[in-house]
């Protein structure tokens, strides 16, 4: 038991030892943080994406929110303003992987 106990206490000296960013988020169970300009490079949490109205075919570019994985929301065509289904597929990994526009009558 005693053995199991240093071998613990040297494993956290050794983690205290390098306190980078990665390390203190661990120790202290915080998220991640996302400094402005930073190169990300894991999949993103938000998308621009130019979508085509399924009532007057204009494009229009809306911001997708990925975080949440796979979706379906309603939202307004920037363009007629009719109401339009956007299905959105995010991959395991969280990548975008396809949206689809429908009518919605």
């Amino acid at each position: 038991m005693a053995g199991a106990r240093k071998d613990r206490i040297e494993a956290l000296t050794r983690e205290l030892s390098r306190l980078d960013d990665a390390t203190i988020d661990t120790l202290y169970g915080l998220e991640p943080v996302y400094e402005p300009g930073a190169t990300l490079t894991g999949p993103r949490l938000t998308e621009f994406v130019s979508v085509e109205c399924p009532y007057c075919w204009e494009r229009y570019g809306t911001l997708l929110d990925l975080s949440g994985g796979s979706f379906t929301h309603v939202e307004d065509c920037q363009v007629c303003c009719q109401p339009i289904e956007l299905e959105c597929e995010v991959d395991p990994s969280g990548a975008l992987e396809a949206v689809r526009a429908r009518r919605m009558d």
